[in-house]
C-alpha cells in the first residue's frame, strides 16, 4: 500500500515513482507544485495509456486545493468527475456501470455493480487515500456540465461574447481587434464558410461591424449584425465605397446564411442559459471555487469551433484584467487539442490558445492541453509548456514527432537533452508516465494514483441531463418590459373623475404620454373579450433622477440613475417611493401626446391636487430629493485584513477571486518561509543520521573484526594448552573478549542514537506538518471572509433632474377589468 504524506499545501498527489527495471510500483509518493502549473503541463497517450485516470487525478487535486477550472470536453470522458461515491457502495455504481459490460463478464447488474464498489474501495484504500479524501474532494468545488447548444446540461448564452468591452476600445486596440478576430472566424465557421476571416470581403465586413458597434460601447446580437450586413452603418470600407468593396447581393446572400442559422429551432439553446461570464464559471455566487465542464460531444466540427474559439477568448479578456501573480489562479483543461492547434493550418481556435500558452502564466492561470494524436500537432507552439506527461505511444511515428517536440521544449528551457528518452518511452507500461518538469532536476517515470471518481467512460445526453437536473432553472422568453419589477402597478382604492380627454393643466407642468405598445388584439387574449376595449389613462409620477456615491479609500465613484415609476402624489404631495418601479428607457417609452391611433375610445381619471401645479410639483421634487438621500445605499464588498475594495463594476464573483488568489499568494509566501526555516533543521538531522548510520557500519565492521579477532585467540589459548606455552595467550584472550563487548556496546549505543534522530526527524516533520496546517486553515478562513460596506450619499451628490406627470395607459373591457398597454 502506497501511503502518501499528510495533504500538502499547494501540493499535488499525483502517484508513486515506478521501477522501470523492475516493473514494480515502489512506495515513494510523487507530488506536484502546483505552481509549477502555470507554466502549462502537456498530455501526450495512446487511447489505453491511463491519461484519462492522470487528468482526472490531477483536476481532483486541484479541487481539493480550491483551484477553479475551466473543463473542455470533446469526448464526455471529463463528466466522470461528478461520479464520486462518498459511501462507494453497490447502490452508488449500478446506475453508472454499464449493462453490456456486465453481461459480456456473464455478470448480472447487481454483482457487477458490487465488483466495481470492491474494486474502488480497494484500489482507494490501497493508494493510502480513503473515504475522507473522496469527502473532501467532493466538497471543495462546484461541479457544473454546460451544454453548448443543448438544454441536456446548463446551457449557455454566447450573447455575452458579442457585449462591447467594459473599457473604451482604444486602450486596448490590439487586444479588442485579435478578440474581433476570433468571433468573426468562429461565426464563419458556424456557417461553415471556408472564407479566410482576416482577408475575405466577408470577413473584413464583420470585423468591421464589430468594430463600429464596439467603439461606440454598444452591445452586439445576431440580430443587429445580420441587419448591418445588409445595410452596413458606414459607407465605405478601405478606400472603396460599400457596394463596390462588397455588393449588395452578395452581401444579402451572407445576410441569409445568418439568418437560416438564428432561424434554426435548435440556435434557440446557444441565446438561453447562463452567461459565458468567466467570473461565474470560475466561481459560484457565494463563492465556491468552480469546476465548470462544457460538454461539446453533441456538437458539429464546426459548431465545437464556434464555441471554443469564444470560450478562449473570453477568458483572455478576462485574464488580462487580472493582477499578476506566481500561484495557480485558475486552470483552463482542454481534453482533445486535435484539430484546435495544428502546426500549418490556422483555425479560429489557434491564435488564442497561443496567446495563452504565451501571456497567461503571468496571470497565474495553467493550461492544461491533451491528446491522444501526437502528430497533427504544433509542437513548436507548446515549446513553452514546462511539464510534459508521456505515456504509451501506438506507432513509432508518434513516439519520434512526441520526442522531436518534447526535445524543443527541454532546449528552450534550457535542460539536459542528453537523456535516452525514446528507450524511456519505449518501456513505458499502462498507467505509467514519464514526467518531465523543467522546475525538477530530472524526469521522473511514475505510476498514476488511484483516481476518486468512478471512471464510468464518456456519459450520454441523457445522463447529463440527469446529473443536472437539480441545477437547471428553465430561462424566460418574455418581452422585456420598460419596469425593472414584472408586477402590477399599485392603483388607490379611491374613484376618480373620468374625462374623454387629457385635463387641462397649466403650461409650467410637464405632462407626458406613454406609448400604447401592447396591441387591443394582445389585450384582449388577457382580458377574455377582444371587441369593444377602451383605454383608460390613469396619472403617474414619473421621478427623474441620479446619486453619486463617493469614496476615495475605496475607489468607489458611481452615479447611479434613479429613474422611478410611481402613483401620483395625493391630495398632500406624498408619492409611495418605496413601492414605486424602475424605469428603463424611459426617453424612449414617453410621447409629448398620445399615440394610441384613431377610432379607440379613451378615459383619462383626475389629476390629483398633489399634482396640478408647478408649485406642488416642486414639494414632490424635494420630497424625492429628501427619499433618495436617506434610503438609497451603495453596498460593497472589501476585505480588511488584505486591504482589498470590490472595484466599480466588478462583480462579486470577480472579487471572491481577486481575494482568494492573493490569500493562496500569501499562503504560498507563508509557506515558502517557513520551509526555508526549516531547511537547516532537517540538513543538520539528515547530516547527524549520516553519520550515524556511517557509524554503525563502522561499529559493525568492528564488532565483526572483534568477533573473528577473539576466534582466533581462543584458537591460539587451545593450541598452547596443547604446546605447553605460557599463559600469556590466556590472558590475550581475554583481552579480546573484552574488546568484543564493547565493540557491541558502541554498536548498540550507535543504534539507539540513529533511532533517536529517526524519531527526531520524524518529530520535525510532524512539527512542520501541523504548521503546515496552521498556515492552510489560517489563509483559508482569510480567503474566504468577506465584510460588506454601505456607503451612503453625501446631501450635494443627489440630484433630481425633473418630476413629470405622465398617463399611463390600460386596456379596459366592459366588465372594468384592466390590463397595462405599457410592455
Amino acid at each position: 500500500m502506497i501511503a502518501p504524506p499528510p495533504e500538502k499545501l499547494g501540493s499535488f498527489f499525483l502517484g508513486a515513482k515506478y521501477d522501470s527495471a523492475s516493473r514494480e510500483i515502489t512506495s515513494e509518493p510523487i507530488h506536484y507544485d502546483s505552481r509549477d502549473l502555470v507554466t502549462h503541463a502537456i498530455c501526450v497517450g495512446m487511447t489505453g495509456s491511463g491519461k484519462t485516470g492522470l487528468c482526472i487525478g490531477l483536476l481532483e487535486e486541484a479541487a481539493i486545493d480550491g483551484v477553479p477550472a475551466l473543463i473542455v470536453d470533446p469526448k464526455g470522458d471529463m463528466t466522470n468527475l461528478l461520479l464520486q461515491f462518498e459511501g462507494l457502495g453497490k447502490e452508488d455504481f449500478k446506475k453508472w456501470v454499464n449493462a453490456d459490460d456486465a453481461a459480456r463478464k456473464g455478470m448480472d447488474l447487481d454483482s457487477y455493480a458490487q465488483k466495481k464498489s470492491e474494486l474502488w474501495q480497494n484500489g482507494i484504500k490501497d493508494w493510502g487515500q480513503d473515504l475522507e479524501r473522496v469527502s473532501l474532494l467532493k466538497n471543495s468545488v462546484d461541479y457544473t456540465i454546460f451544454t453548448p447548444g443543448s438544454d441536456a446540461g446548463i446551457s449557455i448564452n454566447i450573447l455575452g461574447s458579442f457585449s462591447a468591452p467594459t473599457t473604451p476600445f482604444d486602450d486596448d486596440a490590439e487586444m479588442q481587434i485579435e478578440r474581433i478576430q476570433g468571433i468573426v472566424g468562429a461565426l464563419l465557421g458556424m456557417i461553415e464558410s471556408k472564407e479566410d476571416p482576416a482577408r475575405s470581403k466577408e470577413g473584413i465586413l464583420l470585423a468591421n461591424l464589430f468594430e463600429h458597434y464596439w467603439r461606440k460601447g454598444e452591445d452586439l446580437d445576431l440580430v443587429t449584425l445580420i441587419k448591418g450586413i445588409q445595410k452596413p452603418p458606414f459607407k465605405e470600407l478601405g478606400v472603396f465605397e460599400i457596394d463596390t468593396f462588397f455588393p449588395e447581393k452578395e452581401r444579402f446572400k451572407l445576410a441569409m446564411e445568418f439568418n437560416g442559422l438564428v432561424a434554426s429551432p435548435q440556435f434557440k439553446y446557444w441565446l438561453q442559459g447562463e452567461d459565458l461570464d468567466i467570473d461565474k464559471l470560475y466561481f459560484t455566487a457565494d463563492g465556491k471555487p468552480r469546476h465548470s465542464i462544457f460538454y461539446i460531444a453533441h456538437l458539429s466540427d464546426s459548431e465545437r469551433m464556434f464555441f471554443v474559439t469564444l470560450l478562449l477568448n473570453s477568458l483572455i479578456g478576462w485574464m488580462r484584467r487580472q493582477s499578476g501573480t506566481t500561484s495557480l489562479r485558475s486552470l483552463l483543461y482542454f481534453d482533445e487539442i486535435f484539430g484546435y492547434f495544428p502546426p500549418t493550418a490556422q483555425p479560429p481556435s489557434k491564435k488564442p490558445l497561443l496567446t495563452l500558452l504565451k501571456q497567461a502564466r503571468a496571470y497565474g492561470v495553467g493550461c492544461v492541453l491533451v491528446t491522444q494524436n501526437p502528430v497533427d500537432i504544433d509542437y513548436k507552439g507548446l515549446a513553452n509548456a514546462g511539464t510534459w506527461f508521456i505515456g504509451k505511444m501506438q506507432t513509432e511515428r508518434d513516439k519520434m514527432r512526441v520526442l522531436d517536440g518534447l526535445q524543443g521544449a527541454i532546449a528552450e528551457a534550457g535542460g539536459n537533452t542528453e537523456l535516452n528518452f525514446d528507450k524511456i518511452i519505449s518501456s513505458l507500461a499502462s498507467r505509467v508516465f514519464l514526467m518531465h518538469n523543467v522546475h525538477q532536476d530530472e524526469p521522473v517515470i511514475y505510476h498514476t494514483r488511484w483516481v476518486l471518481s468512478y471512471l464510468a467512460g464518456p456519459l450520454t445526453r441523457p445522463q447529463v441531463k440527469g446529473l443536472m437536473a437539480s441545477k437547471k432553472n428553465a430561462p424566460s422568453l418574455q418581452r422585456q418590459s420598460i419596469f425593472k419589477e414584472p408586477d402590477a402597478i399599485p392603483r388607490k382604492e379611491e374613484k376618480m373623475i373620468i374625462n374623454d380627454a387629457p385635463p387641462s393643466l397649466g403650461p409650467d407642468v410637464e405632462q407626458r404620454f406613454f406609448a400604447v405598445w401592447k396591441s387591443a388584439s394582445e389585450a384582449g387574449v388577457e382580458l377574455g373579450q377582444t371587441e369593444n376595449l377602451s383605454l383608460e389613462y390613469k396619472p403617474k409620477t414619473l421621478a427623474i433622477g441620479k446619486v453619486r456615491f463617493y469614496d476615495s479609500k475605496r475607489g468607489i465613484d458611481v452615479v447611479n440613475s434613479m429613474n422611478l415609476l410611481a402613483d401620483a402624489a395625493d391630495e398632500f404631495g406624498r408619492v409611495g417611493w418605496d413601492t414605486a418601479q424602475k424605469v428603463s428607457n424611459w426617453e424612449k417609452a414617453i410621447f409629448e401626446e398620445p399615440d394610441h391611433g384613431p377610432n379607440i375610445s379613451t378615459e383619462y381619471d383626475s389629476v390629483p391636487e398633489g399634482m396640478n401645479s408647478s408649485k406642488k410639483i416642486s414639494k414632490v421634487l424635494k420630497d424625492y430629493s429628501d427619499w433618495l438621500y436617506q434610503s438609497q445605499k451603495y453596498v460593497t464588498q472589501e476585505h480588511s485584513t488584505l486591504k482589498l475594495y470590490q472595484e466599480s463594476g466588478e462583480s462579486i464573483e470577480a472579487f471572491r477571486m481577486r481575494v482568494q488568489t492573493e490569500a493562496r499568494n500569501k499562503r504560498d509566501e507563508e509557506i515558502d518561509e517557513l520551509q526555508e526555516k526549516y531547511e537547516p533543521k532537517f540538513d543538520r538531522i539528515a547530516e547527524k543520521i549520516r553519520k550515524e548510520e556511517q557509524d554503525l557500519e563502522n561499529a559493525k565492521d568492528e564488532v565483526r573484526d572483534r568477533r573473528n579477532a577473539e576466534m582466533i585467540g581462543m584458537a591460539e589459548t587451545i593450541f598452547s594448552v596443547f604446546v605447553k606455552r605460557r599463559s600469556r595467550s590466556f590472558s590475550s584472550a581475554a583481552s579480546k573478549s573484552r574488546m568484543k563487548r564493547k565493540a557491541k556496546q558502541k554498536l548498540e549505543d550507535t543504534r539507539e542514537d540513529l533511532e533517536e534522530l529517526n524519531l527526531d526527524y520524524t518529530e520535525l516533520e510532524n512539527q512542520l506538518q501541523e504548521k503546515l496546517g496552521e498556515i492552510r486553515d489560517k489563509w483559508e478562513a482569510i480567503g474566504s471572509s468577506l465584510e460588506e460596506k454601505e456607503i451612503k450619499p453625501r446631501r450635494a451628490d443627489v440630484k433630481v433632474d425633473k418630476i413629470m406627470l405622465v398617463w399611463q395607459p390600460f386596456w379596459k373591457n366592459e366588465r372594468g377589468d384592466t390590463t397595462s398597454a405599457v410592455l
